[in-house]
């Protein structure tokens, strides 16, 4: 009987080669359901083989797991056979994982570790330890209980040290790391985990961090998160560059594989020819051997997935091989993300620091680099058209959401360059892009609706509805549990009431700003500092007190440049304080200052803020009796009033405008929520940048009166932007 479950196995690996899962299946099945009996042995490695087919190739996660509880139950009447049992052990909570069985999953890991812990301490028992610890440690992140799952860590990564693997230990002190991001209850222990990866990195062989490509871009992204969480975007932008290095150098290496790979066929399927001259025969040999030099050099040079035991990831066709970033050796549990994803996320990383230095260029490439792959990624988990989140596979929901809410953080980007540079139709589109997404996939992106809402409230406000602004940043603070976000959307929506500028209006302003900004020592990140000492300085200019409000905004100044390095919102800090200088006569600081601010908002494209400061630098000239610079300048600024009218007069005649900026929540028809917010809970990794921030404080129409933001000096307004 031997002899025909071995045919049969060759038989369903012959089906799995030319793609014919259900054919391999069935083989398979053969030996299970066979009338005579085979040894246990063999119906357990044949119920594995299934398993392992089912859960790379299709959704049928309970077919799959019902074949390794009966190899489970056969197992334990076998003494022996530790690898069986360890590799039934894994696959079987990677089952209940799926299915978000976790107390389950717990006492399979539970009883997996118990095996290890009694079996001989030799390297391949260490390694299924490591296997079962990682898991465990996933399980209990789903349940949020943190310190459970950094002490399974920890676990995981003494045993790495105990057999010198160095690149599992990198593993596991970034799993660490990752788990202290998303607790974030001590920084201290997060600069520590950090200090703990980068000397395990050091410790690895140069040679070998070449071939760890799936660690290198794990660690560096868990640091520039850090830093953005910070916002220390200088010191995370080497972070970035290395990636982007890294992952341009990988790309042309692959391109290279598939050259070779083609020129290789071509060249078997020519000596293959009977009638080859011998000559011929023997050139095209040589040259045969010197392509699998060169293809086997590249293939070597880095690890693979092709021993992996479990798959990476479930519900989709297995990934070619190059298409996995791997993390750690046989037996560990594949990847962190697929390629495609950690790519559009470095993508992302680029957009996120070139857009606040006003490379617009560069980002609206890597934007729609980002999207493309997310796009090819979604289509290939059969997200259509009219595909909603009802309709998905729960297997597919975790890599659904992750994809879902890299497009998000795309779009929002997009929205936030195209409102920068007065792309007010181009931002509509996006922002409609971003609510039609979440409409039809309501909990997995529930955590991007009071962002949403903070885009219509920053559209809005762009286009001079600073009523219907201030409604969509409340809104969106409500919604957020975030207290660093509801400063921010306060912040936002006490400068539109600001902007609104009758009695009423300032008095919510005053009541939204006052009390954030007490409580600011309170609130964590430079961007939210920022955002609400600027609200506050135009508090205190509404109140006449000029010179404290020069201190406030002077040091909000300072934050934007010396951390954020954000140039729209430098601009506008350099405005008003230029506004300020003036109405306080210091007109030679008021020159210079305004003088700075027009040179950034012109690299900008920000015509809002050019009109601004244009319009100050006219009252300066005025003031100093300098009539030809005045003419000058006043001819520039309206100039620049028409092509902002235009825009404007695009966005209002716009299907979309009405549709952003109504006083209306979005309304969503949730499915089988708890379902989805199980499966959804999966994601250990999701990925939360918390990035919206300040693309600068939006200005209205110039020629409408309620657009004009602070009465200085007799008259002289200026508009302001968050």
């Amino acid at each position: 009987m031997e002899a025909v479950a071995e045919g049969l196995w060759g038989l369903a690996d012959y089906h799995e080669n030319k793609g014919e899962i259900g054919k391999a299946v069935k083989c398979l099945e053969a030996i299970c359901q066979s009338h005579v009996s085979f040894l246990p042995i063999i119906e357990v490695k044949t119920r594995l083989r299934i398993s392992t087919l089912l859960l790379k190739h299709t959704h049928n996660v309970n077919h799959a797991k019902s074949h390794l509880e009966r190899s489970q139950l056969l197992l334990k009447a076998i003494p022996s056979c530790f690898e069986l049992k360890c590799r039934t052990f894994s696959l079987l909570s990677q089952c209940y994982h799926l299915v978000g069985a976790i107390p389950p999953q717990k006492l399979i890991l539970y009883k997996a570790l118990d095996l290890t812990s009694s079996a001989s301490q030799d390297v391949a028992v260490k390694l299924w330890s490591c296997n079962f610890n990682s898991q465990l440690a996933n399980a209990f992140i789903i349940e949020g209980d943190y310190q459970s799952s950094i002490s399974a860590l920890q676990s995981g990564y003494v045993c790495a040290t105990e057999i010198s693997y160095p690149d599992l230990q990198m593993f596991f002190a970034t799993a660490i790391l990752h788990v202290h991001l998303m607790q974030w209850d001590d920084e201290n222990s997060v600069l520590r985990s950090i200090n703990q990866c980068d000397r395990v990195w050091e410790s690895i062989d140069p040679n070998r961090r070449g071939q760890c490509l799936g660690l290198l871009f794990y660690n560096e992204l868990l640091h520039i998160f850090y830093r953005l969480r910070i916002c220390d975007y200088k010191n995370a932008a080497h972070h970035v560059d290395n990636l982007d290095a890294a992952m341009k150098a990988d790309k042309q290496k692959m391109q290279e594989i598939q050259q070779l790979s083609s020129e290789l066929d071509a060249l078997n399927q020519s000596l293959s020819r009977p009638d080859l001259p011998s000559r011929e025969r023997s050139a095209l040999a040589g040259r045969q051997a010197k392509l699998q030099q060169r293809l086997r050099s590249l293939e070597d040079s880095s690890l693979t997935g092709k021993e992996f035991l479990e798959p990476s990831y479930f519900g989709n066709a297995r990934q070619a091989w190059g298409d996995k970033l791997v993390l750690a050796p046989s037996p560990m549990d594949g990847e962190w993300l697929p390629k495609s994803a950690v790519y559009a996320l470095v993508d992302l990383m680029v957009v996120i620091l070139g857009r606040p230095k006003g490379l617009f260029k560069e980002c609206m490439q890597r934007i729609q680099s980002g999207m493309q792959t997310i796009q090819d990624a979604l289509l290939k988990l059969g997200i259509t058209d009219g595909v909603r989140e009802v309709d998905l596979q729960h297997s597919a929901i975790w890599m659904a959401g992750v994809y879902l809410m890299l497009l998000m953080q795309f779009l929002e980007n997009k929205v936030a360059v195209e409102l920068t540079r007065s792309g007010f139709v181009e931002a509509q589109e996006a922002l409609v892009q971003m609510k039609n997404w979440f409409i039809r996939f309501p909990t997995i992106l529930q955590a991007c609706e009071s962002m949403i809402e903070m885009l219509r409230g920053q559209y809005a406000h762009s286009v001079g509805c600073y009523s219907e602004a201030a409604f969509h940043y409340v809104e969106a603070a409500k919604i957020t549990e975030s207290k660093s976000m509801q400063a921010m959307c306060h912040a936002y929506a006490a400068v539109s009431y600001f902007c609104i500028g009758d009695a009423e209006s300032s008095s919510q302003a005053i009541d939204l700003i006052g009390p954030v900004y007490q409580m600011k020592d309170t609130i964590n990140g430079v961007r939210e500092e920022a955002s609400l000492h600027f609200a506050y300085g135009l508090l205190l200019m509404r109140q006449q007190d000029f010179q404290e409000a020069r201190n406030r905004l002077a040091k909000g100044l300072q934050i934007a440049h010396n951390h954020m390095g954000n140039l729209q919102l430098v601009s506008q800090y350099l405005t008003i304080l230029g506004n300020l200088a003036l109405a306080l006569h210091d007109t030679v600081q008021a020159r210079e200052i305004l003088r700075s601010s027009l040179t950034l908002a012109k690299k900008l494209y920000d015509i809002p803020t050019q009109i601004w400061a244009l319009s100050v630098l006219t009252a300066l000239y005025q003031q100093l009796g300098e009539r030809g610079n005045e003419m000058e300048n006043d001819e520039y600024r309206r100039k620049k009033l028409d092509e902002l009218q235009k825009r404007l007069a695009d966005a209002y005649s716009s299907i979309h405008h009405i549709e952003l900026i109504s006083k209306v929540k979005l309304e969503v028809q949730q499915f089988h929520e708890l379902d989805i917010k199980r499966a959804m809970a999966n994601q250990s990794m999701s990925v939360n940048l918390d990035i919206p921030e300040s693309i600068g404080l939006s200005t209205p129409l110039p020629v409408q009166s309620s657009s004009r933001l602070i009465d200085l000096d007799g008259g002289r307004r200026g508009k302001r932007k968050i």
